[in-house]
């Protein structure tokens, strides 16, 4: 049995851990409120260009309007953009996110290449021998959307260039500050039929109606510059969504840890109320001893 000064050292060690696992938690349930906040102010200007993207896509032949509207015949090569982190002290959301990667593109028939956001993932790949095309780490603690437009880009010019056929965005849906789902969605070619594209949001339907409008300065120039932005608003808000997820994740992890920590902090304080116990119990027996033994003596 360890002696009351170990126990005590323990005691106080525990205790340090639990102030800063709480501190942990407090910090990550704001940064949660601030990632949703932001998320909910990219909403308006997504509502519309989807409404505009709808409309163009009932108009016949609207895959001939632009080329990443537009489906190829084979599908030989796949780029997939996972979105991570870069701090750690999350629970399972590495693990979850990792497994669900390696569950929907281990067995793909197409060469399958990836764009990594966030160290945790990139290194995760690199041990299991993934290919890696590129990387982005050390994003800001609140990155805007310039900090991440240059991943959709690069997404939309290997898709132009041919060398990939479809590009998938896997990424972690902020659902709750309990609950973070795992999800796929498809980047390119843009699927115009779906009912909803911004993430974390349902999209009402378009107000556009059906009639055929005029489009200044026309459909091809609109479809140039809201397909390629619209992309990368949605590799935004994946980012927004992973670190929402990410920081939850993080404040229920320690929670636990801090839970954890005060009932260990109990039992090894009852440790060491049973050690003191022991000691005082052993002097009086001594002073016992000794007084009985100096009345033999005399």
């Amino acid at each position: 049995m360890a002696n009351a000064k170990e126990v005590k050292q323990r005691i106080k060690s525990v205790k340090n851990i639990s102030q800063v696992t709480r501190a942990l938690q407090a910090v990550s349930a704001s940064k949660v409120k601030k990632s949703v906040a932001v998320l909910e102010k990219t909403r308006p200007y997504s509502t519309k260009a989807w409404q505009v993207l709808q409309h163009i896509a009932k108009q016949p032949a609207h895959e001939a309007l632009h080329p990443l509207l537009s489906r190829r015949q084979t599908i030989k090569d796949v780029l997939v953009v996972l979105v991570s982190g870069d701090q750690g002290l999350a629970g399972a959301y590495y693990t979850n996110i990792i497994h669900f990667l390696q569950t929907e593109f281990d067995e793909h028939q197409a060469h399958v290449r990836y764009i990594t956001v966030g160290s945790k993932g990139r290194d995760i790949l690199m041990r299991l021998g993934k290919e890696i095309l590129a990387e982005f780490s050390d994003l800001p603690a609140d990155p805007s959307y310039a900090d991440v437009s240059a991943i959709g880009r690069l997404a939309v010019e290997e898709f132009l260039d041919g060398k990939v056929d479809e590009v998938y965005l896997v990424y972690t849906k902020f659902e709750n500050m309990v609950t973070q789902t795992a999800s796929v969605k498809k980047l390119l070619p843009l699927e115009t039929g779906e009912e909803s594209r911004v993430t974390g949001f349902e999209m009402e339907n378009s107000s556009l109606g059906t009639g055929v409008y005029i489009y200044e300065p026309g459909r091809e120039a609109i479809l140039d510059n809201i397909i390629p932005r619209f992309t990368a608003l949605q590799v935004f808000h994946a980012v927004l969504e992973s670190l929402a997820s990410e920081h939850a994740a993080r404040r229920v992890a320690m929670q636990s840890a801090t839970d954890n920590a005060t009932e260990l902090a109990g039992v090894l304080q009852l440790e060491y109320n049973k050690v003191r116990q022991q000691v005082i119990t052993n002097e009086i027996l001594d002073i016992a001893g000794g007084a009985e033994a100096l009345k033999k003596s005399s």
